[in-house]
């Protein structure tokens, strides 16, 4: 008897053990990944890179703290990347320095920063709310929804972009204050920290307390988890997704100014593809399309892990269309093993 049990004991161990190492595979391969990269060429561990990467990934975390919310509740959103080259180009062509030769506006005055940071949030986070408003009082899918509004909003921006009298040119020649807002950095101790990891810290400071203090974080696990419960619990599913998608867009918005200023200029093709960096490193940080699971921290982490292997391949000089190839399959990876661990749970 005590040998039975001995055996099943180690064949359930065996087992977890199978089931652990299935359930964080991607962190296996992406790790790998890494360390091939590093291999090659182990200049890449550098402080310099580091600076960079995560200078890179700040943008990209607010991107994907809009969009991790929104998966949250079992939703999605494909116009993030357009919406982020939307508030990228209004805020360069609003921001060019005042002696450039080829402004947009040759006769605009200097704005404050804020005016034009504020601006492209309210234009952005109309959009986010039209979005909400399809989902959640049309009831078409977060999928087509956002498809939709991806198309428009890149049509918006190429209309918007292609103007005489210089048509469709890099909108450069920044004020060089909205450079330094971007592209600054700040002495702590001996560390010198870009502006734009402040930024990050901060958005990502403001959307813990979203989504684990606030009445509005737990309506959204809480759609996420089962919508037909919450809507019997007296949850109004209606606002709290037009006020999620509202916020997304926001911080889009934010991070295509952000964009703008870390880059140097901005064209009609600024954020594209972003939003699918966001949904691979959201799903990475172990956010669930299955609703209702997910942690800023996770989304934080997924998006640095994925910013180091993005730079790690670029700086190891793999070709670009290849580049688009391996993110596919992350992708495709790490939502087949999300998918897997919701079917069994369930």
């Amino acid at each position: 008897m005590l040998a039975l049990n001995s055996d099943k004991t180690k064949k359930s161990t065996k087992k977890d053990m199978l089931q652990w190492i299935m359930n964080n595979a991607i962190y296996f391969i992406l790790i790998a990944l890494l360390l091939i990269i590093i291999a090659i060429s182990p200049d890449f561990l550098s402080v310099i890179n580091l600076r960079n990467i995560l200078s890179q990934a700040s943008t990209r975390i607010i991107i994907a703290l809009g969009v991790g919310g929104l998966i949250i509740t079992q939703g999605t959103d494909l116009s993030a990347g357009r919406l982020v080259g939307l508030a990228a180009v209004v805020s360069a062509s609003l921001l060019q320095a005042p002696d450039y030769a080829y402004r947009m506006y040759p006769n605009l005055p200097e704005l404050p920063l804020f005016v034009p940071i504020i601006l492209v949030a309210i234009i952005t986070g109309l959009f986010g709310l039209i979005n909400g408003f399809i989902v959640s009082k049309l009831n078409v899918t977060p999928f087509i929804a956002t498809l939709g509004t991806m198309v428009i909003a890149y049509g918006v921006t190429s209309i918007y972009f292609d103007r005489p009298p210089y048509g469709a040119q890099p909108i450069g020649g920044l004020d060089p204050r909205f450079m330094n807002f971007a592209q600054g950095n700040i002495m702590i101790g001996n560390f010198m920290i870009p502006y734009l990891v402040i930024y990050a810290t901060i958005i990502t400071i403001i959307m813990w307390v979203i989504w684990n203090k606030t009445r509005l974080g737990k309506n959204m696990y809480a759609i996420g988890g089962n919508p037909e419960a919450a809507a019997v619990s007296g949850i109004n599913i209606t606002k709290n997704l037009l006020i999620l998608y509202t916020i997304a867009g926001v911080l889009y918005g934010f991070a295509g100014v952000l964009e703008a200023g870390r880059v140097g200029s901005a064209t009609n093709n600024t954020g594209f593809m972003y939003e699918l960096d966001a949904i691979a490193a959201v799903v990475v940080g172990g956010v669930s399309f299955s609703g209702g699971i997910g942690t800023v921290g996770g989304v934080v982490t997924g998006v640095i892990i994925f910013q180091l292997i993005n730079y790690g391949l670029a700086f190891i000089g793999v070709n670009p269309y290849l580049q688009y190839i391996i993110k596919g399959l992350i992708i495709v990876t790490a939502v087949a093993i999300d998918t897997r661990k919701y079917i069994k749970k369930k």
